[in-house]
C-alpha cells in the first residue's frame, strides 16, 4: 500500500519499492525511477540518497547557468505541495497545471531574458474566451506560485504575471423560507431516520456537508452536550484517471474549522436513538458518501413538497436564523468555523423580508422620540 508523500509501497512479491523523479532533458519533463529492498526503512534511505543526488546535480546545473524550464520548476513545486499541503489541494493544483499550463508554456525557459516570450504566451492562452473568469484567476494564481518557487530556488528574477481582473457576477444565495422550514421540520419529525436527523443536525449547527458525513460517535460529548469537528470527507480525483474519484478523510477546511459546537438536548436525544456499534454516525463502518447524502436530501425535499435546493443552503439558513434570533456575529462565526466575522456577514447572513419589515417598523417609535425631544 502506498504511503502519501513518499512514493513507497510494498509489492506483491514482498519487496518494497520506492520511486523518485528525474528530469529528462530530451523529453522536457520528469520521469520516474525505482529502487528496491527488503524493508521500508532501507528503501526510504535509498530514495532519500537518490533525491539528494538529484538536488546536488540541479545545484551544479544552476551554477553553470543552464536554462530552467517552466515544466521542471512546476514538477518540483508540485512535489513540494504534495509533501506539505492537503492531498485534495495537491490534486487541484496538479489538474490545473497539467490541463492548462504544461502544454502551453511548459517548454518555456525561465530567465529574465526569456521573460517577454513567456509572458506573451501565457497572456495569449488566458485571453481565449472559452475559459471562465474564475478559471483564469486559478491558472494565474498557480502559475505565479510556481514562478515564486523557481525565483527563490534558482535566483531567476522572472517577473510574475499580473493577475487578471475578474468580473464575476455576485451569485444570488437563498435560504429556506419560514414556510419551507415548517414543512421540512414536519417531514423530519414524522419520518425519522439517519438522513432526516442529519438534515436536522445541520439546521441546528450549520455543519458543512463533508463535516457531517465524517462524524464519528467519539466526536460527541453526550454528557456536556457538545460536538467536536475534527475531520471532513470529500471525493478527490485519482492521478492518472480523468473520471475516477475516491472518498478521502482529511483535516477540516482550515484551522478555525476545528471547533467545538454546543448541542441542544433535543437533537442529542434524536442522535442517541440512531446509535449503533459502528464508528461513524451516519455511515456505519465508513464515512457517509456526500453524494449519497445529497441524493437523499433531494428526495426529502421532493417528498416534503419543497423546491429543490442545494444542501449547503441548510448552513445559510442556520446562520440567518441565528442572526434573526439576535445571536452576536462573533459567536455565530466561531460556530460556523470561520476565520473572520466578515465571511459570516458577507456570505452567510441573508436577512429575510420579515426581518427587514420588523426593523423598519421600529422607526416610528424612534422618530417619535426625536420629535418629543425637539418639542
Amino acid at each position: 500500500m502506498g504511503r502519501h508523500g513518499e512514493n513507497i509501497r510494498k509489492r506483491k512479491d514482498g519487496r518494497w519499492e520506492g520511486r523518485y523523479k528525474v528530469f529528462d532533458k530530451n523529453k522536457g519533463k520528469n520521469t520516474y525511477r525505482s529502487v528496491y529492498d527488503s524493508t521500508y526503512e532501507k528503501v526510504k534511505e535509498k530514495v532519500l540518497k537518490a533525491r539528494l543526488g538529484i538536488r546536488g546535480q540541479t545545484e551544479v546545473q544552476n551554477k553553470a547557468d543552464s536554462p530552467i524550464l517552466f515544466c521542471q520548476a512546476a514538477e518540483e513545486w508540485l512535489e513540494k505541495i504534495a509533501d506539505n499541503r492537503k492531498y485534495s489541494t495537491y490534486i487541484k493544483y496538479q489538474i490545473v497545471y497539467k490541463t492548462h499550463l504544461a502544454k502551453s508554456i511548459g517548454s518555456c525557459q525561465l530567465s529574465p531574458v526569456a521573460a517577454s516570450e513567456f509572458q506573451t504566451r501565457i497572456s495569449e492562452y488566458l485571453s481565449e474566451k472559452t475559459r471562465s473568469e474564475s478559471l483564469k484567476k486559478s491558472i494565474c494564481c498557480i502559475m505565479n506560485q510556481i514562478l515564486n518557487f523557481a525565483n527563490r530556488k534558482y535566483s531567476l528574477g522572472v517577473p510574475l504575471l499580473e493577475k487578471p481582473v475578474v468580473k464575476m457576477k455576485k451569485r444570488a444565495m437563498w435560504t429556506f423560507s419560514k414556510a419551507e422550514q415548517g414543512r421540512l421540520f414536519d417531514y423530519i419529525y414524522h419520518r425519522q431516520d439517519k438522513y432526516t436527523v442529519a438534515v436536522l443536525l445541520c439546521l441546528y449547527t450549520g455543519l458543512r456537508l463533508g463535516e457531517l458525513c465524517a462524524l464519528q460517535w467519539t466526536d460527541f460529548d453526550l454528557e456536556n452536550l457538545t460536538l467536536s469537528i475534527k475531520r471532513t470527507v470529500q471525493r478527490v480525483a485519482v492521478p492518472g484517471y480523468m473520471t475516477k474519484t475516491v472518498l478521502m478523510i482529511t483535516n477540516p477546511k482550515s484551522e478555525s474549522s476545528e471547533r467545538i459546537i454546543p448541542l441542544t438536548a433535543q437533537i442529542v436525544k434524536l442522535l442517541i436513538q440512531l446509535k449503533e456499534n459502528t464508528p461513524y454516525v451516519f455511515g456505519g463502518e465508513k464515512p457517509l458518501d456526500p453524494r449519497t447524502m445529497q441524493y437523499r436530501f433531494k428526495k426529502i425535499l421532493k417528498e416534503a413538497e419543497i423546491e429543490e435546493k442545494h444542501f449547503h443552503l441548510l448552513r445559510h439558513t442556520f446562520a440567518t436564523n441565528c442572526v434573526e434570533n439576535r445571536m452576536d456575529v462573533k459567536t455565530l462565526s466561531e460556530i460556523l468555523g470561520h476565520s473572520d466575522v466578515k465571511i459570516t456577514l458577507n456570505r452567510y447572513v441573508h436577512p429575510t423580508m420579515e426581518l427587514k419589515r420588523k426593523q423598519l417598523e421600529m422607526l416610528p417609535d424612534f422618530y417619535g422620540q426625536i420629535c418629543g425631544q425637539a418639542a
